[in-house]
């Protein structure tokens, strides 16, 4: 019975405190803007199957402390504020992909797109060269192998050098042909549904606190109209 007095007594401060925390939930839920994940996938070169041009922690670690930054910086120039949302980088366990992920809204989808766009570039150009010197390095050697078998030829008794020596760039030649350049298998790709909790869930969420923060209101309003009851009767 105390417990309903007090809280009927206290009404208004429980109303207050409980509306304002359901409206500000609502304004919070419908005019924020959602958020998206946008992700780009990278197939890395490889020399062979399980065998990278360049390692992909390497190539993160890059993309991380040296294009991401530069990027960042000319962004800061032009636009005179900071890159707005963050971009993040993964390989997925056993594969030779490099996942590079941003959470946006649609208004900096444009933004999000130039900025994976222009990362993509810098790793493509960056594998391409890797690539390049190492089909160069193969080539040399097939070249070398493919010489050495004709000196070997004009010897009477060369045959299992000769044998060896075109096995090896045999198996040089079909390494050169296995090489696979970075292939982009997405980019920008927007994902179906927006990330982070729905706005129902946010309107239920702040009524819940309201709720709890209404009645928490009512009691402390009451301990304190008790203890100044008491100070003035000290």
């Amino acid at each position: 019975m105390d417990l309903t007095f007090m809280f009927l007594k206290h009404r208004r401060t429980f109303y207050l405190v409980f509306f304002s925390a359901l409206v500000f939930g609502v304004i919070y839920a419908f005019f924020v803007p959602h958020k998206y994940e946008y992700v780009t996938l990278v197939g890395l070169a490889e020399k062979e199957p399980g065998t990278f041009i360049e390692k992909p922690g390497t190539v993160i670690a890059t993309l991380e402390n040296r294009w991401l930054p530069e990027y960042q910086a000319l962004y800061q120039a032009s636009h005179n504020q900071s890159l707005p949302f963050d971009i993040h980088f993964v390989n997925p366990e056993s594969t030779a992909l490099i996942r590079m992920s941003s959470e946006a809204s649609v208004e900096q989808s444009e933004e999000v797109r130039r900025a994976h766009a222009h990362l993509v570039n810098e790793l493509e150009q960056s594998q391409s060269a890797e690539v390049s010197v190492v089909k160069g390095a193969l080539e040399s050697q097939i070249e070398s192998l493919s010489q050495t078998v004709g000196m070997l030829e004009s010897y009477n008794d060369a045959g299992e050098a000769i044998a060896g020596t075109v096995e090896k760039r045999l198996s040089l030649e079909a390494t050169l042909e296995s090489i696979q350049p970075m292939e982009v298998l997405a980019e920008s790709r927007q994902s179906s549904e927006p990330i982070g909790p729905a706005r129902t869930l946010i309107v239920v969420l702040a009524g819940m606190l309201g709720l709890m923060g209404g009645v928490f209101s009512a009691f402390f309003m009451e301990f304190a109209r008790v203890v100044r009851a008491r100070v003035s009767e000290s």
